[in-house]
């Protein structure tokens, strides 16, 4: 789960997130009044663990959090997954994740994700992409963000942009976004520590202020916290949060 409070540092929309599936599984309901006190007001989900969407969605509503994005497929019904985003209030859908071996394979994927990113506009949703480093590692001499970006239209597809992995992935967030200039609309904000794993937001060495001040002409919609692996997934919300409400750039 992603979560978001509003306001922020110089004016923009913090999406605020954390990976916190672990204890969502555990405890749903008193994990999201922890982050309804922390200052979350916004949520990217992945999953309702268990719940339909209507019932999420009231427990959200009873904790005043919107679920204003949510990680999605494409292999599944692609209608009751519109269908779902409307009743949780999804303002965005994001698939999280593909990974091939061809370049061949990875054009068959962007053409599908064309053709559902249209479904979602139509649907009054947006829909977008979110990357790990593999894209980013060329094969026969293309990489796949390429292939992904080129062969989609900043019409039906924009991208969430994770700066973690595009960094470990060896390529400049700065320099990625300004290539696809307007499609960004949403960063993972995740931290890297000085061994190249997850740090807490604030505790690595990824210059965030450096990649906020090139890109705030264009405005990226949502910043989203997040650790793949948290020690303390609460904590490091909270860490999250406090990091984006007070950075300067």
């Amino acid at each position: 789960m992603v979560l978001v409070p509003v306001g922020g540092a110089c004016g923009f929309r913090a999406t605020r997130s954390a990976s916190l599936r672990s204890v969502l599984e555990t405890d749903l309901e008193g994990t999201l009044d922890a982050l309804a006190d922390i200052g979350y007001r916004k949520v990217e989900l992945a999953g309702t663990y268990g719940r339909t969407a209507t019932e999420f969605r009231k427990i959200l509503d009873r904790r005043h959090i919107r679920a204003t994005s949510t990680h999605v497929g494409i292999d599944g019904d692609l209608n009751q997954a519109i269908a779902d985003a409307k009743i949780l209030g999804n303002k965005q859908s994001n698939v999280a994740y593909a990974n091939f071996p061809t370049i061949a394979e990875w054009q068959t994927f962007a053409d599908r994700l064309e053709v559902a990113g249209k479904a979602y506009r139509k649907a009054g949703i947006g829909f977008g992409y979110h990357n790990h480093n593999h894209e980013f590692q060329a094969i026969d001499g293309v990489r796949p963000y390429d292939v992904l970006t080129g062969r989609t239209s900043r019409r039906n597809v924009s991208l969430e942009m994770d700066l973690y992995w595009v960094t470990v992935g060896g390529a400049d967030p700065v320099r990625e976004f300004y290539k696809v200039a307007g499609r960004v609309k949403q960063y993972h904000v995740k931290d890297r520590a000085p061994d190249g794993g997850f740090a807490d937001l604030g505790e690595g060495n990824i210059d965030f202020r450096r990649i906020f001040r090139a890109n705030w002409p264009l405005e990226v919609n949502e910043y989203i916290v997040e650790n793949d692996q948290p020690v303390d997934a609460v904590k490091c919300a909270e860490t999250g949060y406090n990091y984006l409400a007070n950075v300067r750039f």
